[in-house]
């Protein structure tokens, strides 16, 4: 004989969040460049550093423009924003499938299938009824 423990979890479809901004939440500083380029590296502030408040999440860019810098930096920072936005939808959806799931050790077993003999038991209830009758759908006879 062979006996085996099945656990099942029900849960939503995964679903990203999305994530709604305002200009005020974040803080865009310029400034010059470091490393190779000479002269216009060093002296135009086209390096571009965006802070998101809320988070205090910075991103930052040099390129040779200022209009490339901003793009790439805030690109960046929503990149990431969105990732932590994500892991925190996982996260949540994790804990619930763990509270649904429980350890998926025999103390947890809610119900006894025995096809062999064509009984059913339910370890809440402790009512028993035929498998088939339940394979059926008739769980309220379980209830």
């Amino acid at each position: 004989m062979h006996s085996s423990t099945v656990t099942v979890a029900v849960l939503d479809p995964l679903q990203a969040r999305s994530i709604a901004f305002t200009e005020r939440d974040f803080k865009v500083e310029w400034y010059s460049g470091t490393g190779a380029g000479g002269q216009h590296r060093n002296k135009h502030q086209n390096s571009c550093r965006i802070t998101h408040l809320p988070t205090g999440l910075i991103a930052t860019a040099q390129c040779r423009s200022r209009e490339n810098s901003l793009e790439e930096a805030k690109q960046a920072l929503l990149a990431r924003l969105q990732g932590q936005a994500n892991s925190t939808v996982h996260r949540e959806r994790s804990e619930s499938r763990k509270q649904q799931v429980g350890s998926g050790e025999r103390g947890d077993k809610r119900r006894t299938y025995r096809f062999q003999d064509d009984r059913t038991k339910d370890h809440i209830t402790g009512r028993e009824t035929s498998t088939m009758k339940v394979m059926g759908g008739n769980f309220d006879l379980l209830w």
